[in-house]
């Protein structure tokens, strides 16, 4: 064996090392992946709706206009909150709530949000903790802030997250979603937002694949299958008749 060959071998068994374990984390977070309910993991069950509220009639949409100030209107939706209705009207300002009744502004405050997450809960159980979130976190990594955070005391610690600006419940979160977000940052090996595989980490690791793969295929040719073969080559000499002698 070469000297360039011995250090080919000692480099791939420290990369095989490395691929080895990271194919054991895979096959861990897989499977823990598969076996946590993906039910609990979208938040597990949901409220009973709430019982009907009487629609409200639009003869408050000129005071809504009114406080539009002439903005046109591209998109207008009709919002059940608790006890009342709320026009979502969206400008090219943004998206405003109106009171369906009175035609006011709603502004999504702590006592809104909680109101909403509460009647969001399938046990209708009261917050425990509101909190305004000052930047996004991993539980609402893909919306927009302002957002409320409410906190429940229940047996999954539930954490429900509303819009401070539409009023809308954008997540349900429990220790079952943790807990499978923290394999799939470790499948996916993003570490950081835990949403891509395109990510500079993973390619790094496919081409020391691909680079392990071709090593070893290359080692078995150079150092293994010669010596292995060996036992051939010498039953065939060992089977050719001898030359007789006079």
């Amino acid at each position: 064996m070469t000297v360039k060959s011995i250090w080919l071998r000692r480099i791939h068994k420290w990369v095989g090392l490395i691929i080895g374990l990271q194919f054991l984390v895979w096959a861990i977070s897989g499977a823990a992946m598969a076996l946590i309910s993906m039910d609990e993991v979208s938040g597990g069950a949901k409220a009973e709706p709430a019982a009907a509220v009487a629609l409200p009639s639009a003869s408050n949409w000129p005071n809504i206009q009114r406080q539009l100030a002439g903005e046109p209107v591209t998109a207008l939706s009709l919002r059940p909150f608790p006890g009342r209705h709320a026009w979502l009207v969206t400008s090219p300002s943004g998206q405003r709530l109106f009171d369906a009744a009175s035609g006011e502004p709603v502004v999504v405050d702590r006592n809104l949000a909680s109101a909403i997450a509460g009647a969001g809960h399938p046990e209708r159980a009261w917050p425990t903790r509101v909190t305004s979130l000052n930047e996004l976190t991993l539980a609402v990594r893909e919306h927009e802030l302002p957002i409320w955070r409410v906190d429940f005391a229940d047996d999954k610690a539930s954490s429900y997250y509303v819009s401070g600006t539409t009023g809308e419940l954008l997540e349900r979160r429990n220790d079952s979603w943790r807990w499978w977000d923290f394999f799939w940052m470790l499948h996916n090996m993003d570490y950081a937002e835990r949403t891509s595989f395109n990510h500079p980490l993973i390619i790094i690791v496919g081409f020391a694949m691909a680079w392990l793969a071709a090593t070893g295929f290359w080692l078995l040719f150079r150092t293994m299958w010669r010596h292995d073969f060996a036992w051939l080559r010498q039953t065939r000499r060992s089977d050719r008749p001898k030359a007789s002698t006079l």
